[in-house]
């Protein structure tokens, strides 16, 4: 197992910190990391690397980023030229290779799910924290099938594909009742509370909702009122996904009307750690929340 170089090289590779990883998306990010490490150490360029599999540099960027799956000959053509020669290690980053471009069940929706919000899906089913903040909507792990519906119907009419969407939703909210469910921390603003998505009836059930979830003790729910006035989240919603791999750092997801962001440089990520700390500052208390969502359903 090569797990150090040369003097002065620096660490390349650790086949043992891959060979454990149970999620695609993660073994995909951490197998691209190392190949990114694996390349700096040899001083090679991404313009060589991407000759080396016949591709553009930006392909072998998105490789090391893990935002691409593995072709079987490009990873045996990288390892090759990179140093790595033993055989029995190049079978086993194959296989690792191969376990990484796992399809997940949400590849079944492809007909209906752009690239950039596929990204998003895989990340979330593999974080073991989600933290965030949502302004305008109630946060798509925690509506109901019928809010979802509603939320959708304002950017589509075609009555097949909202289903299929609605349907993806129902199905994401299943990481909340896995075996090792996702810890949920979210900071909402009291205007989701407010506007009336689908009508009254509809946010009704959505609010009696977010009472029983807001219960659980894996989700917890902060209200952040009117009169706390400006803040410093001001720009808008995001998400702060939190993995269990040490290798992996969190990611900060922004997501826009046509595309998104992934933030991962440590001073961003930071950044917005800090941001959803004083949101959760001078938002209410989960207790106080529970209780202004109970008020909100009421004077409905």
């Amino acid at each position: 197992m090569i797990t150090k170089a040369a003097p002065g090289e620096g660490p390349v590779l650790n086949i043992a910190s891959l060979t454990g990883v149970g999620s695609p998306t993660v073994l995909r990010i951490l197998l691209g990391a190392q190949l990114r490490r694996l390349r700096e150490s040899k001083r090679i360029t991404l313009e060589e690397a991407g000759n080396v599999i016949r591709a553009s540099h930006s392909k072998v960027s998105r490789l090391e980023s893990g935002r691409v799956g593995f072709k079987d000959r490009d990873i045996v053509d990288l390892f090759v030229h990179y140093g790595v020669t033993d055989q029995t290690e190049i079978r086993t980053l194959r296989e690792i290779a191969a376990r990484a471009n796992s399809r997940g069940w949400w590849h079944d929706y492809s007909d209906i799910l752009p690239t950039w919000f596929e990204e998003y899906i895989s990340l979330e089913q593999a974080a073991i924290e989600i933290r965030g903040y949502e302004v305008q909507f109630v946060p798509g792990l925690l509506q109901t099938e019928e809010y979802a519906r509603a939320v959708t119907l304002l950017s589509y009419s075609n009555p097949k594909e909202i289903s299929r969407r609605v349907s993806l939703r129902m199905a994401r909210q299943a990481r909340l009742e896995d075996a090792e469910p996702v810890n949920l921390r979210m900071v909402l603003d009291e205007a989701t509370l407010i506007r009336p998505i689908g009508g009254m009836s509809v946010m009704r059930t959505q609010l009696k909702h977010l009472i029983e979830m807001a219960q659980r003790p894996n989700v917890a729910i902060q209200i952040l009122p009117f009169k706390a006035g400006g803040h410093s989240a001001a720009g808008g919603p995001f998400n702060v996904l939190h993995f269990a791999e040490s290798d992996l750092s969190d990611i900060v997801y922004l997501e826009q009307l046509a595309t998104a962001q992934y933030l991962e440089k440590p001073d961003l990520v930071r950044m917005y750690l800090t941001i959803m700390e004083r949101l959760r500052v001078e938002a209410a208390t989960p207790a106080d929340s529970l209780s202004r969502l109970q008020s909100v359903l009421n004077d409905l």
